[in-house]
């Protein structure tokens, strides 16, 4: 079954798709426009110029105004404090790309990497503004405290994951690489050099966001015969997700803790972005799909509570 069942999975999906065509076509069509229309504008120019901090020294000058001040709220080094901004700011896959940069340009450790990973890999503020509050639901009074749940969620959970990844120390310490002993220098080459790897990142994103919005698409055909799908379906890509239990659920007082929980995980779209931006550094999965979902109870719980006490 472990041998065949991978390629029995390929074979069902291209049975759909041939039988869907239509399906495929309008899936793949709202992925690209996703991603060219929102995706790549937000998400690339951060992506190129924090590879230009790496390269050019810039690492150090953030570190030093902000490395103490997150270094004691996150127990992270003054490195790691980069991620931590890029992750609670810039939204997904920013985060994992960033502790990824970091881990194998040695200045943070592969500990440090994944106590990072399971907090700071996160929704931008804007997503959470622009669509989330103001497009979706609607209601702007929601702005602040959709904004503060979905960043003290995993700042909260982080208190406990330190516990196992510090492993007794008080805080993680700084890596300096023999490549920042020298002296950094901002050219056309260091420039030409991020910008195709940004460019790299920024393309196998936007091919997950058209894969998973194809697989919405075709669940979306099937889901009337198979109802377990219309459960499964919002989960797969967070932006369609959120539309759906919009949609589908009237009652803000459940509506609003599933939305911010599915927000808070993700969706599975992401967590393969995410995957393929931790590539190569050691760092695992598993654990994070895990972190993530602890973060989306809290979130939901916080949803629920704020909107019973308010």
């Amino acid at each position: 079954m472990r041998q065949w069942g991978p390629g029995v999975i390929v074979v069902l999906l291209f049975g759909f798709m041939l039988f869907a065509p239509q399906a495929v076509f309008s899936g793949a069509t709202d992925g690209l426009l996703l991603w060219f229309q929102i995706v790549l504008p937000t998400l690339f120019p951060f992506m190129l110029i924090s590879g230009l901090l790496l390269e050019t020294g810039g690492l150090r000058i953030i570190s030093r105004i902000f490395g103490k001040l997150l270094g004691k709220l996150f127990a992270v080094s003054e490195n790691g404090a980069f991620a931590v901004l890029a992750g609670f700011l810039c939204g997904y896959p920013m985060g994992a790309k960033v502790t990824a940069d970091l881990i194998r340009s040695g200045r943070v450790t592969r500990e440090e990497g994944a106590y990072l990973l399971s907090f700071c890999n996160n929704t931008s503020p804007v997503f959470i503004m622009n669509f989330l509050v103001w497009k979706t639901l609607g209601q702007e009074e929601l702005t602040i405290p959709s904004l503060t749940i979905l960043m003290v969620a995993p700042a909260l959970l982080s208190i406990l994951f330190r516990r196992f990844y510090l492993k007794g120390r008080e805080k993680f310490q700084s890596l300096r690489p023999e490549a920042e002993k020298k002296k950094m220098r901002l050219d056309l080459t260091v420039f030409d050099s991020c910008m195709m790897n940004s460019f790299e990142s920024i393309v196998k994103v936007g091919g997950y966001i058209i894969f998973f919005s194809i697989l919405i698409a075709l669940f979306g055909e099937i889901s009337g015969d198979l109802p377990f799908l219309a459960v499964i379906m919002p989960t797969l890509e967070v932006t369609n997700g959120i539309i759906m239990i919009n949609n589908a659920v009237t009652d803000l007082s459940l509506s609003y803790p599933l939305i911010l929980g599915l927000t808070s995980f993700g969706g599975f779209c992401s967590v393969a972005q995410t995957d393929c931006m931790i590539q190569g550094t050691g760092l695992r999965l598993l654990p994070y799909i895990a972190e993530k979902l602890a973060a989306a109870l809290a979130a939901s719980l916080l949803a629920y509570l704020y909107l019973s006490v308010f």
